[in-house]
């Protein structure tokens, strides 16, 4: 069994942008960066930054060059795909990308969720988008247990 599934949560830190290939597929690409923390043998605290860059395609490339912005935190999940092509110099050059199927815009009072659940369809399916308030506390109530 194999699994190419990479999920990231942060800002996004550059301009979302829209692009339509040549047979009409919307796609855009923005970077999001991750941190990491930790504390090192002297003592001291460290930091490292990660940056990754994130291509959605059809439907989903439209609602995140409409929503995304600079500085907005997202999460997205997808899978890890590397290109490969060759320079002006001659010299071959590497980028790997999270190809995003899901994506829900953390920046608000409410959540955005927003899902593709097949990258593949065409470009005239809509994917699930739902608005959800934040979870409250519930108080239960002993009659309600089953048990």
């Amino acid at each position: 069994m194999d699994l190419n599934k990479a999920q990231v949560i942060w800002r996004v830190t550059s301009d979302v942008e829209l692009r339509t290939t040549p047979n009409g597929q919307n796609v855009t690409s923005f970077s999001v960066a991750t941190n990491r923390s930790w504390v090192d043998g002297s003592g001291m605290k460290q930091e490292q930054a990660e940056f990754h860059n994130i291509v959605i395609w059809w439907k989903l490339a439209e609602i995140a060059s409409q929503y995304l912005q600079k500085g907005k935190r997202v999460f997205v999940e997808g899978r890890l795909q590397t290109r490969a092509w060759e320079a002006q110099d001659g010299t071959k050059r590497y980028k790997t990308e999270i190809i995003g199927d899901n994506m829900i815009m953390l920046d608000s009072n409410t959540w955005w969720a927003v899902a593709q659940s097949d990258t593949s369809s065409s470009s005239n399916d809509t994917p699930a988008i739902k608005k959800t308030e934040p979870k409250k506390e519930e108080e239960i109530n002993i009659e309600d247990i089953p048990f």
